[in-house]
């Protein structure tokens, strides 16, 4: 079982540090990812999801607890090891290019290149490889930006693949898309824990369909951080104090959100 385990946190709490004085967040976080699942986040706005996720991904340092990857604290890692380890999707304006989608997926493979740059056989094998498995191969000789926003989306995950790490961290993947590209996109991420054993662990504020799809759930209110299998964190109400609104109510039954 203990090899399965990707990321771990021991009683971490995340937050800001400013003028000596820490203005924690959330505290005693406790979560572990592991291989082949796929794991949402949710919680209402301004709880702390994006800085959780900036945290267990070492961009920013924790106000106490430690984030260990494969065993090790990720805030004493190089970049490269952490670039070979963990790969991160953010919501993201691309700075203006002329590159191709095969070029963009080709970027995945930056922290294996040597300094100049050369792509090797074994690396063009894992762009190919990215690209067949996200079905995108129509697109690949495209320039990015004659691609939709939902195409786009598609090809920042490829690249994260052809990055080849064990973890893979999104956050907001759904954000612009319509209901379609959104099921598409989820069902595309759950395909991928399946096929590749890679754990997936993305943000979302579409909580219906991450019950249905995800494998596990970390759910943040301002009490406490959960983690858990959709239809336990059911049974246990934990979807309950999501909302501080008496208008929306979890039907537990149905198991999705219900405006009365």
């Amino acid at each position: 079982m203990e090899n399965k385990i990707i990321l771990q946190t021991s009683n971490l709490s995340i937050g800001y540090t400013s003028k000596k004085e820490k203005n924690s967040i959330a505290s005693n976080i406790n979560l572990s990812l592991e291989k082949g699942k796929l794991i949402a986040l949710i919680g209402a706005n301004g709880i702390g999801k994006s800085t959780l996720l900036r945290t267990i991904t070492g961009i920013q340092k924790p106000l106490s607890g430690t984030v260990f990857l494969n065993k090790k604290n990720i805030h004493e890692l190089d970049s490269l090891t952490l670039a070979q380890n963990l790969s991160v999707v953010l919501t993201e304006k691309l700075p203006p290019s002329n590159l191709t989608v095969w070029e963009l997926v080709a970027l995945g493979r930056q922290p294996y290149t040597n300094w100049i740059g050369t792509l090797t056989e074994n690396d063009i094998a894992k762009i190919n490889e990215a690209i067949a498995l996200t079905q995108i191969e129509h697109l690949a000789s495209k320039k990015h930006y004659e691609i939709s926003d939902g195409q786009l989306q598609i090809v920042l995950i490829s690249r994260a693949l052809a990055q080849d790490t064990p973890l893979i961290i999104l956050d907001e993947p759904t954000t612009h898309l319509d209901l379609l590209h959104k099921v598409a996109l989820l069902k595309l991420l759950k395909k991928l824990t399946q096929e590749t054993e890679k754990c997936i662990l993305f943000s979302t504020h579409d909580i219906d369909m991450a019950i249905q799809l995800s494998d596990e759930m970390i759910i943040m209110t301002p009490e406490n951080t959960v983690q858990d299998q959709p239809c336990n964190l059911i049974m246990k109400g934990s979807f309950d104090t999501l909302f501080k609104d008496e208008h929306i109510v979890f039907d537990s039954e149905k198991g999705k959100f219900v405006i009365s």
